[in-house]
């Protein structure tokens, strides 16, 4: 019996951690902050480890200056190819994100633990609550509102924990987008 049960802890332990690993999603969208490393095949002066700046711009020896923000992986690496073969017969370019410090959503308000978080790459508001480490016993779980910047205004989105606990109103369980405020009065 106690074989069973450390193989049965070893084995969610496993699981726990290969869940864990962070990888990307071939659809992310770069963010400011986000980290990206870039190989050029054969070109070992070229191996860098880039940040896009807050104004969504990276800058590359030989390739110049690139707009990050709001491009994939394969966009991005795409565009140095691009650059690249005024100079390089064939680039063959290797893009890959080294940490998603861009991809941040904050939870403010009556929870165990406000602050942000980095999203890697997708979650959801219960997902971002749970996180947050639940509210607090103060807290209205049926008043929660996130805060979405759209284009030059904010939009404000509900959601009512009780209707979501109980499999109603779903869609106001949002997948969460970079800047997104969750609310808990």
């Amino acid at each position: 019996m106690y074989r069973k049960a450390i193989a049965v802890l070893l084995v969610l332990f496993a699981v726990g951690a290969r869940a864990q690993t962070p990888t990307a999603d071939p659809a992310y969208t770069l963010h400011a902050g986000d980290k990206v490393q870039v190989s050029v095949w054969k070109e070992p002066d070229l191996l860098q480890t880039l940040t896009i700046n807050p104004d969504g711009k990276l800058q590359m020896p030989l390739a110049g200056e690139f707009v990050a923000i709001g491009k994939t992986v394969s966009q991005l690496r795409g565009e140095i190819e691009t650059r690249l073969k005024a100079l390089i017969t064939e680039p063959v370019v290797t893009v890959s994100i080294t940490d998603f410090n861009g991809n941040v959503a904050y939870v403010i308000g009556q929870v165990q633990k406000p602050g942000s978080m980095i999203m890697n790459p997708r979650i959801n508001v219960l997902q971002a609550l749970s996180l947050a480490g639940g509210g607090t016993p103060f807290a209205k779980l049926d008043d929660i509102i996130v805060i979405r910047g759209s284009g030059s205004g904010q939009r404000v989105m509900p959601f009512r924990y009780s209707q979501v606990n109980e499999g109603k109103h779903l869609e106001q369980n949002v997948v969460l987008e970079a800047g997104d405020v969750v609310i808990v009065p």
